[in-house]
């Protein structure tokens, strides 16, 4: 990992949409899937003005205000969690590939959690991309088993606040 320059963090507003979606798209364009899949995905992925009725969105900036991550978080449905859990989705995060490996990432989930904290919920439940296994591994998060292929995420993990 390279040495992190200053983040703050700060919560996203629609007027960040076009840079939060420049974030996202650069992030998807560049996962291990077939260009074509990448393309149809993309629309899905992108943030709308009404994803601020019901999700937390924070964003990750330079010392010259330039958002460098976003990380989104809404409810997570109780059947998707461990028993007796209660936690929020950190329903997507994504850091502008020219920042990657420098920590952002990492600050941006230790917010996320802290925010689990706050609303006085057990953790954090990921649907992550198999390249973002390793990241949350080493983030802290455990998988979670699958108990049924037909409903279960592939790639779930947890993470206690």
């Amino acid at each position: 990992m390279r040495a992190a320059s200053p983040v703050t963090l700060r919560p996203a507003s629609a007027r960040d949409l076009a840079a939060i979606n420049a974030i996202v798209e650069s992030c998807v364009m560049g996962w291990k899937l077939p260009n074509r899949v990448k393309r149809l995905a993309l629309s899905s992925y992108l943030y709308r003005p009404h994803d601020f009725d019901y999700m937390d969105i924070l964003v990750a900036l330079t010392a010259q205000d330039a958002i460098i991550g976003v990380a989104a978080l809404e409810p997570v449905d109780p059947n998707e969690l461990p028993p007796t859990r209660t936690a929020l989705l950190l329903q997507g995060l994504y850091i502008d590939p020219d920042h990657q490996r420098q920590g952002v990432g990492k600050h941006l989930v230790d917010a996320a959690r802290a925010t689990a904290r706050a609303n006085k919920l057990d953790g954090l439940l990921v649907k992550a991309q198999n390249d973002a296994s390793g990241f949350f591994r080493r983030c802290g998060f455990t998988p979670l088993a699958v108990n049924s292929p037909e409903i279960d995420y592939a790639n779930r993990w947890w993470r206690r606040a």
